[in-house]
């Protein structure tokens, strides 16, 4: 297992089964020494644990927590594309949507429990750019979708 990996294991996660795509893409593709991730959502044994819009539906602290779930089924989706978490060398960046009630503001830190949970599992290799963007809404109404573009080193 590698430190990723092993690391993910120690937090007490797992990472899920890649989810079959809802539409004409695939999960994860590779150009050079670069991967990079379709939107992710926070899909868990097929379902969403919420569904709804941030500000609203959904709390802050639990579209942190759904951002995490999506963080790491796009490392599920980076692993099944190279094989081993261990072959990331940084995350690059993470672009995050929230479906956002008219009101809300917090996009950033709802991203934060991706950007942490990153932190957690890479180190400093974690460290990334990132946007978090407020949207209408999101596919199958789910509160916060991630990508993630790495890099192989």
């Amino acid at each position: 297992m590698s430190g990723p990996e092993q690391r993910i294991e120690e937090l007490g996660l797992k990472l899920p089964p890649v989810a079959a795509p809802a539409g004409a893409y695939i999960p994860a593709v590779r150009t050079g020494s670069l991967v990079y991730t379709a939107g992710q959502v926070p899909f868990v044994d097929g379902r969403f644990p919420a569904t709804g819009k941030v500000g609203a539906e959904v709390g802050v602290e639990q579209a942190q927590e759904l951002a995490r779930i999506c963080t790491l089924n796009a490392l599920a989706a980076i692993k099944a594309e190279i094989g081993d978490l261990g072959a990331i060398s940084r995350v690059v960046k993470v672009v995050g949507f929230v479906a956002s009630a008219p009101d809300f503001t917090g996009q950033p830190q709802v991203l934060n429990g991706a950007s942490e949970l990153l932190g957690e599992i890479f180190g400093d290799a974690g460290r990334h750019v990132r946007s978090a963007v407020g949207v209408a809404v999101l596919p199958l109404d789910a509160p916060v979708e991630v990508e993630l573009i790495v890099e192989l080193g």
